[in-house]
């Protein structure tokens, strides 16, 4: 289904009347023009900023529709946005354009529409992580992530669109085949493209309201169709531990397919997932060790000789559980008091706060950093004497979450290799497991509150988000001096046995963080590693040859998200 051609540039509308037409299509109170009201949609979580033409918010598929068309005939520049919670800047502007940007922010298009009792969703563009567990919930089922991107708000479509990974060790990044989505051809049209194995008719519009609505009788969805709601070959892949290559990361080209690893070169509708049956079996071991062989076997032998994969499997260096400890430690709190489901409100509040401070000259940046910051310290130590007792003796720390006849194979297992000269093992109470996942998950945030609070000493940080080779045991960083000594802080944390790691290193005041970056990532070239693995790139990191090729495929007029991975930022690729 196709919109019409573009019209010629002496036939384009102006400026000002594209904003009408935006007006006329969402209404003026969801058009944002003004500095003041565009910030914090043209502003990354963590990276990235720019300037805007517009930011739109249309309510419904159709508005979006219309106004995908308006922005095409107008010739401007797209930009795709949901919750806008990612760590690279993918979904916002950065730099210069030749063109006029109109951002879309898709967050009150709201919907989730379980089928076949739950095995499967059909999602619209606002829907979250969160709400998307919480509907699951009844049918004993959960979504891809359940911790981690969930707290803070994050979108479904944003895992989609960047092949996002996550801690659950048996599902892989998240994939689909099944979509319905806009893009432009060649020459300029708009195409409406229904792969959502759902027959919905011929009606352009019509097919978007059924779509929102969940109006499609059981009879026209397909269930034996060769495409995929999921990546349903990754638990035999990551167990191939004997490969040299990573499980998983971003420039797959195995994981790029249409919506999958777009990185908003389309405009996704709808998405069709795989649910996953919740484990409510499970038991947690808290591992520590001085040894990077010690971890390195144990990893080898679980996915080489286990008949059950691990739930989860998160490492934690110590120096990351110090600076989680101090400055995620109101996170914590926050979710086990206030639960996840506040936690979006709470960030909503927090972007506030510091729009609010900006304009007084006298406090200082990241205002509610400092608040919380300030506020955390009123609160007694929240972490077990177990985790802390393994802090003092152990460097390396690894949480191990199994599921049904796991948890006996793991205790046996563990039970027979500890105590031993370089490590222990204990068994989680219910209390325990979810304190040390969640001080696992505040390790993210630490780095970000560390700069805020000590932006005297920081220049800025540098986050590698790295996939190292599944045969690498030599896993753990060893910094030469010359890199090391320009670092204040190194966080070593992830996702351990898909090899998955996320190395966060706060850069001392005068420091090129973007030449220390160069030089690390180079070091992991020779490593053979992959950057990123599941934040995509982003405008941090430069895209690689199937990326862009990928990105080039669906988007021939580079109208979607231009310069995305250092890309270029011309139409038509110029």
């Amino acid at each position: 289904m196709t919109a019409d051609a573009v019209p010629a540039p002496s036939a384009r509308a102006s400026s000002s009347a594209v904003i009408d037409a935006l007006r006329a299509i969402v209404g003026s109170r969801h058009v944002l023009v003004a500095d003041a009201d565009t910030r914090r949609f043209a502003t990354g979580y963590r990276f990235g900023s720019g300037a805007v033409r517009a930011v739109v918010r249309p309510a419904t598929l159709v508005e979006l529709w219309r106004t995908l068309q308006t922005c095409v005939e107008a010739s401007v520049i797209i930009i795709m946005q949901a919750a806008n919670t990612g760590l690279t800047g993918g979904s916002t502007p950065h730099g210069d354009y030749d063109r006029d940007v109109v951002l879309i922010n898709t967050l009150r298009i709201k919907g989730i529409h379980p089928i076949d009792e739950g095995r499967q969703v059909i999602c619209l563009p606002g829907a979250t992580l969160y709400e998307l567990e919480a509907v699951l919930k009844p049918y004993g089922r959960e979504p891809h992530s359940v911790i981690g991107s969930s707290c803070i708000g994050a979108s479904v479509f944003g895992g989609i669109c960047n092949n996002s990974g996550g801690s659950l060790v048996q599902r892989g990044p998240a994939y689909t085949e099944l979509a319905l989505y806009a893009r432009m051809d060649e020459q300029g049209k708009l195409h409406l493209v229904n792969h959502l194995g759902v027959a919905l008719g011929d009606d352009l519009e019509d097919i978007l309201r059924r779509v929102e609505s969940g109006a499609f009788d059981p009879e026209t969805i397909t269930h034996d169709c060769a495409r995929q709601a999921s990546d349903h070959h990754y638990c035999d892949h990551v167990r191939k531990v004997d490969d040299p290559t990573p499980a998983r990361f971003n420039a797959d080209p195995t994981r790029l397919y249409e919506a999958s690893g777009s990185a908003g070169k389309v405009a996704l509708l709808a998405a069709r997932l795989d649910t996953f049956p919740r484990e409510n079996d499970t038991a947690t071991f808290y591992i520590g060790t001085n040894s990077v062989a010690d971890l390195a076997q144990i990893r080898q032998d679980i996915l080489r000789n286990f008949t059950a994969l691990p739930v989860a499997g998160e490492y934690i260096h110590r120096d990351a559980f110090d600076l989680a400890a101090q400055y995620g430690k109101d996170t914590v709190i926050a979710i086990e008091r206030l639960g996840t489901d506040r936690l979006p409100s709470l960030f909503a509040l927090k972007a506030k706060v510091d729009a609010w401070a900006r304009k007084l000259p006298f406090l200082p940046d990241a205002f509610s950093d400092h608040l919380m910051q300030a506020g955390s310290r009123l609160f007694g130590d929240h972490l077990p004497e177990r985790m802390w007792t393994y802090r003092d003796r152990y460097e390396h720390h690894l949480i191990l979450k199994m599921s049904g006849d796991g948890i006996a194979e793991a205790r046996a297992y563990l039970q027979a290799r500890y105590p031993n000269s370089d490590g222990d093992v204990f068994e989680c109470t219910g209390t325990e497991a979810t304190k040390a996942f969640l001080h696992r998950f505040a390790v993210a945030g630490a780095a970000v509150r560390y700069r805020a609070v000590h932006n005297r000493e920081v220049e800025d940080i540098v986050a590698i988000d790295v996939a190292l080779r599944r045969n690498d045991r030599d896993w753990f960083e060893t910094l030469p001096e010359e890199i090391d000594r320009h670092i204040i802080r190194k966080l070593y944390y992830g996702h351990f046995f898909c090899h998955v790691f996320h190395q966060d290193y706060i850069v001392a005041k005068g420091v090129d963080p973007v030449a220390l970056e160069h030089a690390m990532l180079g070091i992991l070239d020779e490593r053979g590693a992959e950057y990123p693995a599941e934040h995509n790139v982003g405008h941090l990191y430069t895209a690689k040859e199937p990326l862009v090729q990928h990105y080039r495929a669906l988007d021939p007029c580079n109208s979607f998200n231009p310069g995305i991975g250092n890309t270029p930022r011309g139409a038509h690729w110029r």
